[in-house]
């Protein structure tokens, strides 16, 4: 009898690729149904200045036109949709690992944000949104007693 060693990453890996398949076998929805289900989200990396709050995000092969930034009460909404290639004559997949169909990604925003000033960049892939922040919104500092 042999021994197997037990591996909690694989189990992991595992439970990941179920939940994967439970919520990319869920049909897209309207846009105006409340429970919309993307089929996949972007990578993004929020930063802070003095400034402003910068919002980074990669779109690889994603074209400017397909991607549509919106700030409603305090919600920065990137969305947008990344297509896939067609197989053709003579061309076929052995391998598709990267995600394609629709992607939406909500942040709720501090209330320093002047959205009045808030510029967005789409560049090489990669989807810029500059925050300022507001010289009257800045929050107070309280502090809170531990009980």
């Amino acid at each position: 009898m042999s021994m197997v060693k037990w591996n909690p990453f694989r189990e992991l890996e595992e439970l990941q690729t179920r939940m994967n398949r439970l919520f990319n076998d869920t049909p897209v929805g309207r846009r105006d149904e409340p429970f919309l289900f993307a089929d996949w989200a972007p990578a993004v990396d929020i930063q802070e200045t003095d400034k402003e709050y910068a919002v980074k995000a990669d779109l690889p092969e994603v074209k400017k036109e397909d991607v549509k930034v919106e700030l409603q009460d305090g919600v920065l909404t990137i969305e947008g949709e990344r297509k896939q290639e067609k197989e053709e004559n003579g061309k076929k997949f052995h391998r598709i690992e990267r995600q394609y169909g629709q992607f939406i990604r909500r942040f709720a925003l501090p209330n320093e944000v002047d959205a009045a000033k808030v510029q967005a960049e789409f560049k090489d892939g990669v989807l810029n949104v500059k925050l300022p922040k507001s010289a009257n919104g800045k929050g107070k500092s309280v502090e809170i007693k531990v009980a």
